[in-house]
């Protein structure tokens, strides 16, 4: 645990998450910090139903984060920090046990696991559970720090495992291509197929757009609903914006998948060969978990 560096920012955001949080923080029953630890107790390498169960724990508890430098509510209080493999983290304690069990000597602030997230992820640090603890206790990634801001529910668990899709539906992405050609918001499409860590594998359509207003992407829904009708009954399909700089499948894509529909290149392109049309990529995983 060191100071932080002038590129860090959890310092910064200290008291930010403190004036949020306090009032939150007061209400959070004893019952669910200790299901955090409860829980905790649980992971184990390989173990990502346990580890989402934590995740779940931490959305709806609490945590006391150490202070480095100043006082809780000052402007210039600072959390602590740690790298591990190269990623950042804000350490943290999860009980007034273990506050005391740790040999913290310096000031914490009590905040709502929610608050936290919500205030690290941006800026793409984690949150470090318990480093005292035998065997160095738990880090959230920042990814999952961001799905606990967004709802657990609602992206997926990693970490991802990603690739160009295998499954054969000529049809489908021929028909979204047209829909995409009358759609002007549309810049290009790209594609990905997504196998979380928990749940079911899907494919995912990357949607970079011209205009994200409201107009907008109630037209690119509208070509989602018109095209998704080809796509063979059980194949879950799901789209992801381009444009979202912490997403991790919008990542890959920027990296990995040549566009299937291409605005810009339209009629200038050489016709792409047999099949997709695309080498076939070597699957990554997204986060460090």
């Amino acid at each position: 645990m060191t100071a932080p560096g002038a590129a860090m920012r959890p310092g910064a955001l200290a008291s930010a998450v403190q004036r949020r949080s306090r009032e939150e923080a007061d209400q959070v029953s004893a019952g669910a910090e200790s299901g955090v630890e409860q829980v905790l107790r649980q992971v184990a390498p390989g173990r990502y139903d346990t580890y989402e169960a934590l995740l779940h724990a931490v959305a709806e508890g609490r945590v006391w984060m150490l202070l480095w430098h100043g006082q809780p509510g000052s402007p210039d209080a600072q959390y602590g920090n740690m790298e591990i493999d190269g990623l950042g983290y804000a350490p943290c304690v999860t009980s007034a046990q273990e506050l005391a069990a740790s040999g913290w000597n310096r000031a914490h602030e009590v905040v709502t696991g929610r608050a936290v997230a919500a205030s690290l992820y941006p800026d793409r640090w984690g949150l470090w559970l318990n480093p005292h603890a035998p065997g160095g206790g738990v880090g959230i990634p920042w990814l999952d720090l961001r799905r606990i801001t967004a709802g657990l529910d609602r992206l997926p668990a990693g970490p991802l495992q990603l690739s160009e899709p295998a499954v054969e539906i000529p049809q489908f992405y021929a028909l979204l291509g047209q829909n995409a050609h009358r759609t002007p918001v549309v810049r290009a499409l790209r594609r990905a197929w997504v196998q979380p860590a928990v749940g079911t594998p899907y494919l995912a359509i990357g949607l970079d757009l011209y205009d994200t207003s409201q107009v907008a992407v109630e037209s690119v829904r509208l070509m989602m609903q018109q095209s998704v009708g080809v796509v063979p009954e059980g194949l879950p399909v799901s789209t992801v914006s381009m444009s979202d700089d912490y997403d991790p499948v919008a990542m890959w894509m920027r990296a990995n998948a040549r566009p299937f529909f291409d605005r810009d290149a339209y009629g200038t392109s050489p016709a792409p060969a047999a099949g997709y049309g695309y080498p076939p990529q070597q699957g990554w995983q997204a986060g460090a978990y």
